[in-house]
């Protein structure tokens, strides 16, 4: 194409999208406009309401994410056709709908994704727009169906793997590579795994896989919405902008830390209590400590019904335990079948005395009349009371759980491991929160309390529709003082119900605030990543969340740190899904440079020999740096790094060892940069992270690989032998010098 040609086309283009985005604006206007009238409306039911302003509220964010890159690719048939591809699909409503432009996520657009010189998919030409905000700067062609292309097919994508990074995670809508389209697209129903090492997008892949899903399958996603679970709150926020800018909002993000909702993780588990923690034998450990909760009284326990006292022995409450425990119900709930059996004997025992010479079995109705006067007695008894508190106690999770780690006895009772003693019981670590939720199910609800919450809730609702009622008879006693010009009249003003319904009857939370305030709340599908840290315990509550079993999970195991996590997926699946689970890798890394990868490959085949190192798409130029300083030297060299990066773009972080903080201000260690990016990296002592128990080798290497153009490493100590690669100058080294 000759210079005067592409500038005439990149008129055109512009043009074209310039239009695409009046279109845009427009339809923001109406929808806007509808969803205000839909806030102030009256019309229908309270429900009808809330449903269509949810759904307005949905569409409005929906229409607001896609200013930057609305349109980012053209396809041209081999038929002369051509169809613009962007983030979210716009019609002609003039012209029978058609599409002027195609949703990323539709089938006709996905030729855009797969289509090569060898299989065109009847493409004649693939257009790649470059933008910057609402402008299309340049674009790039490329003709299939040739031996060569007129313009080189990867500008997009290494365009985008050598741009700096900067707070969160991008989108790839625009460069989505064949491998990952047929991932994001793969019609699987129940678990996909995805498994890449640094680098090869598998996070990103996971993510416009949910965007795909909740395209496709609308109607069953958005009533439910979508579970992203992440190893730690600054991946979360990393992460957190891929799935709005694609559209979709009705998406949970959690640590496993937070899947009880309200509580609060202040501690760590040594590695040896987390994996026992993870175990599944855990779950025989909280039965046998609920049943050690379900005692037999060492001294019968007296009780005064009437003039009589009667007693609670051993023998009476056994038969109620065996009774409660048959009934296969969960602790709290068996209780009233507990409370059953104790209250029939000891009201059979105590009619028996007060009766004695005067009423007889044969008089029914004078022994029942009895009993009733009898039960109510015992209602109220605060002996009774602690006396059931005593052999069957209504529990919490944290109730049960707490007291457990903190007694030898409770521990030995319950078959458990004597590591799991600590001092404070209810200093909750996260290797605690599977457990805690698993309590929910085994000890169930407390219903008496559950009573209670719904007559407060009814209260409230009360005292709100009583106050919109005295609201109302305010402004019918106000409004002949009322300026006419107000236009508040008798016929506008609402009722008394659809005023309080104004005032918080209904819930007006979205779905992400009501799901993650909601224990009991099931997902339609479920994202783990870096799944391969997951204990057993861990994949059982992901289980309970997800009862239709549809997951996409991520993960390495080559990068595995904790002691619990999975050693293979097989292990970890298929007690949940046996022959549903689709296992699927990715084999690009396009995020590390060949430079850094080489590096990091080496220290891969020293401790995981059996895994292939990812292909880097591409080299940086820049060789990966060492140099050896003594600990005085340290801080120096570290803000001579600093000082470096802060007149580069981009982004930039320190890794180093567990605890580096606190050498090391600013400093973080290896853990914590799981699944991040940055476009330098400095790696600190890594000689100590290697150190750092079985698994250091593979936090060293989660280090090394999160750089996507520097990496430098300080050591103290001699250079671990899989480092020899670096270049040991101590300054960043250009290529072929």
């Amino acid at each position: 194409m000759s210079t005067l040609g592409y500038e005439d086309e990149l008129r055109s283009e512009r043009a074209y999208v310039a239009g695409l985005y009046a279109r845009l604006d427009a339809e923001r206007a109406r929808v806007k406009a509808k969803f205000t009238a839909a806030l102030g409306g009256t019309g229908g039911t309270p429900m009808e309401r809330d449903f269509e302003v949810r759904a307005l509220a949905r569409e409005v964010k929906r229409l607001d994410v896609a200013d930057n890159g609305l349109c980012f690719g053209r396809l041209d048939s081999i038929s002369g056709d051509h169809s613009y591809i962007g983030r979210i699909g716009i019609f002609d409503e003039e012209h029978d709908y058609e599409p002027v432009l195609l949703d990323w996520r539709a089938p006709a657009s996905r030729a855009f994704y797969v289509a090569t010189g060898a299989h065109p998919e009847n493409v004649r030409r693939r257009r790649q727009f470059h933008t910057r905000g609402r402008q299309v700067l340049d674009f790039t062609d490329e003709v299939l169906g040739r031996p060569t292309g007129e313009v080189q097919g990867d500008a997009a994508l290494l365009a985008a793997v050598n741009a700096p990074r900067g707070e969160g995670m991008r989108d790839i809508v625009a460069t989505i590579q064949s491998e990952q389209d047929e991932i994001i697209r793969l019609d699987h129903p129940g678990v996909l795994v995805i498994e890449g090492g640094p680098g090869t997008g598998k996070t990103v892949v996971a993510l416009h896989r949910v965007a795909y899903l909740m395209y496709t399958q609308r109607e069953r996603m958005e009533r439910h919405g979508v579970l992203v679970v992440g190893p730690n709150p600054a991946f979360l926020n990393h992460i957190g902008r891929v799935l709005p800018s694609l559209g979709e909002s009705d998406v949970v993000f959690m640590t496993t830390g937070d899947l009880v909702p309200g509580l609060h993780v202040t501690a760590e588990d040594e590695p040896d209590v987390a994996r026992l923690k993870g175990s599944l034998k855990m779950v025989d450990v909280l039965t046998a400590a609920i049943a050690d909760r379900q005692r037999l009284p060492a001294q019968p326990l007296p009780i005064t019904l009437g003039t009589a006292t009667v007693r609670i022995d051993a023998e009476t409450a056994q038969w109620a335990r065996e009774e409660a425990r048959a009934s296969g119900l969960p602790h709290n709930e068996a209780r009233s079948v507990f409370t059953e059996i104790i209250t029939y004997v000891l009201t059979e025992r105590a009619i028996a005395r007060i009766g004695r010479g005067w009423l007889t079995r044969a008089d029914r109705e004078g022994w029942e009349e009895m009993r009733g006067e009898l039960l109510k007695e015992l209602a109220t008894d605060e002996d009774f009371t602690a006396a059931l508190d005593e052999l069957w106690p209504i529990l919490t999770p944290e109730a049960l759980l707490a007291p457990l780690y903190s007694s030898p006895e409770r521990l030995r009772a319950a078959g458990a491991d004597e590591a799991l003693l600590r001092a404070d019981g209810a200093a909750w670590t996260v290797s605690d929160v599977p457990l805690l939720d698993e309590l929910v199910d085994l000890l169930g609800r407390d219903k008496a309390a559950d009573k209670a919450a719904e007559r407060a809730v009814q209260r409230e609702q009360k005292a709100e529709a009583e106050y919109a009622a005295h609201v109302i008879d305010q402004l019918r006693l106000d409004r002949e003082e009322l300026d006419e010009d107000i236009g508040l009249t008798a016929e506008n003003l609402l009722y008394a119900e659809d005023l309080a319904d104004r005032f918080g009857v209904q819930d007006t939370r979205d779905l992400v605030e009501r799901a993650s305030a909601d224990r009991d709340w099931t997902y339609r599908h479920v994202v783990v990543d870096e799944a391969q840290e997951l204990s057993e315990m861990d994949w059982r509550v992901l289980m309970r969340r997800c009862p239709a079993r549809s997951f996409t999970v991520v993960g390495d195991l080559a990068q595995r740190r904790s002691a619990a996590g999975a050693t293979s997926w097989a292990a970890m699946l298929d007690r949940y899904v046996p022959g549903r689970w689709a296992y699927r890798s990715l084999t690009v890394n396009y995020r590390t440079p060949a430079e850094i990868m080489t590096v990091a490959a080496a220290l891969l085949a020293e401790f995981a020999p059996e895994v292939q190192p990812p292909d880097s798409v591409r080299a940086c130029g820049v060789r990966p740096w060492s140099r050896q300083v003594s600990a005085d030297e340290l801080p120096a060299a570290v803000e001579e790094f600093r000082r470096e990066e802060e007149g580069r773009e981009g982004t930039s972080v320190v890794i180093g060892p567990p605890g580096i903080g606190d050498t090391v201000p600013g400093a973080v260690p290896a853990s914590e940069t799981k699944g991040l990016e940055f476009d330098a990296v400095l790696v600190v002592e890594p000689e100590q992270i290697l150190a750092d128990g079985p698994r250091g080798a593979a936090e060293l290497y989660v280090a090394l690989t999160r750089a996507t153009q520097r990496l430098g490493v300080l050591h103290l100590d001699p250079l671990p032998r899989a480092l020899n690669g670096l270049t040991d100058t101590g300054t960043p080294v250009q290529a072929g010098t």
